[in-house]
This record gives C-alpha cells, structure tokens and sequence, in this order.
C-alpha cells in the first residue's frame, strides 16, 4: 500500500467494533460546550456504511443541542451480538431492518424501530474507467479473477451484494472468487488497496471518499437486490437519556435528513 494512500484510507475506513472502541471516537469537541450539570452523553451502535454520515450527524447534533454522542461501528450482526450480550449502547443504527425488529421483540428496546436511511449498492475500482456504464455486461464479459464484497450473513449489503450476482446468473461464477469482507467498510478498504480489481461498496462511501479514490462505478439497480431499509432503534439502556433519545428524533429533523441525504442516501418518510 502507498503511504499516502494509507493515511487518506484511514478517514474513511472503520475498524472492526469491539467494546474497547467506546473509549474512542468521541464526538463531543466543538465550539458549544454544556456546562457540568447539563452535559450528557450517549453510546450510539451504528453500521460500518454509515459510520461517515453518523459522525457529521453527531457534530451537528451537539453544535444543536451541546450534548455529546460517541458513535461505535462495525457490521450490523456483530453489533446486534455485543447488543445481545450486553454492550452498554444507548441506540442501534443498523443496516438492516431485522436486527432492530428482533431487539424490540425481545423488549430491548425502548421504542419501535424506524427506517432513518435507504442506501444503494454500488459495483466499483478505484481505477477510473474501469467500470462501465453497463455493469452488468461488464461482470458478465470481463473474467474478474477477484471481487470484494461484504460478508452476506453478516452485512446487509454483503448479501444485497449477493443477491444482485444472483440475479444476473453470475453467483456460481463468482463464488470461488470473492474477497470476504466482514463489513461494508472493509469490502471498500480492499478494493482500495488493491486486494480485488472491483468491489461491491455503498454508494455513500465513495461519495465521502477523498477525490483520487472516486474511480469509476455502476449503480446496482434497485430491483436487483433487497430494498437496503435501514433502521434505527432507541435501546431500553438509552430510554430516559437526552442525549440519546435526542439523537434518535435528529435523524429526521430537517437538518439531519439533509445531512443523510447529502451523504447518498434516501432520508426517512419520516422527514420534517
């Protein structure tokens, strides 16, 4: 890996979650800063694809209201498993809808999940002109000894990546030849490197990646794959907590669906 390279890739790509992780990423430095007796903070879980958009989130959401979130990432399922064993997370973003779904129906949960974001699959290279228009026919003719994608049982767009290779016949031609990533975040950190030509990715992350690393990509047809609904969750540990319970209604307010939406996302029904 070029150095340079490696210093841009480390803004945009996040580490696997473990609970160490929630002594770090703190978003709570800014110009507005709550007195000792007001200052709140909260623990938010939040999909590795989203981990760019929910820290602008959090900036904006304390220069709005002075209370701190810190924001841990990592795929949807190994998220849903701390949650399950007892992480100390005040509310899940995921990047599913089932997860959420399951933690309500267990009453961990404190209120009924809601879909903050929709996202969009993404085929793509680092490497400008390499992916056309029709990519499609491009996976179909060009004979890619290796592809990136997500973990399928771990990561939503892993499996919408699957499904979409499913859908154009082409599974069985690539099984043997995927590179597994465990999330989103690492499906992108390899093909960025050069561990695939071309990856299956969010959208959104090359819209926050750096300019030399835009490439060349396809937008995955919506019709490919399963709707990639995400949802959010207040857990019962966040209920009662302002800064949580906070966070959670700023995902649809005007100015955090207009931060979601600048970010390559459709925002919530929802939206104000």
């Amino acid at each position: 890996m070029k150095p340079r390279l490696s210093r841009r890739l480390a803004k945009h790509v996040i580490s696997l979650p473990i609970l160490s992780l929630l002594t770090g990423l703190v978003i709570g430095i800014g110009t507005t800063k709550p007195n000792s007796a007001q200052a709140v903070e909260a623990t938010i879980a939040v999909a590795a694809n989203f981990s760019t958009t929910a820290n602008k989130l959090a900036k904006a959401f304390q220069t709005e209201s002075g209370q701190t979130v810190v924001i841990a990432s990592g795929s949807t399922g190994q998220l849903y498993a701390q949650i399950r064993q007892g992480a100390p997370f005040d509310a899940f973003l995921a990047a599913d809808q089932t997860r959420p779904e399951l933690l309500h129906k267990d009453e961990a949960a404190g209120r009924e999940p809601f879909t903050y974001a929709t996202g969009r699959l993404a085929l793509w290279s680092p490497t400008p002109d390499a992916v056309p228009e029709d990519g499609a026919a491009f996976l179909t003719l060009a004979e890619l000894k290796r592809i990136a994608i997500a973990n399928p049982k771990l990561a939503p767009y892993g499996m919408a990546a699957k499904e979409s290779l499913t859908a154009l016949g082409l599974w069985q031609t690539y099984e043997t030849r995927i590179v597994m990533g465990q999330n989103i975040a690492q499906a992108f950190q390899i093909t960025a490197v050069g561990g695939a030509p071309v990856g299956f990715v969010a959208l959104s992350q090359l819209l926050a990646a750096p300019e030399e690393l835009h490439g060349s990509h396809w937008s995955v047809p919506a019709n490919l794959h399963t709707s990639i609904s995400q949802d959010a969750v207040l857990l019962k540990r966040g209920t009662g907590n302002p800064a949580a319970e906070g966070f959670v209604a700023f995902l649809t307010s005007p100015a955090g669906c207009s931060i979601i939406r600048d970010a390559g996302y459709q925002p919530s029904d929802l939206c104000t």
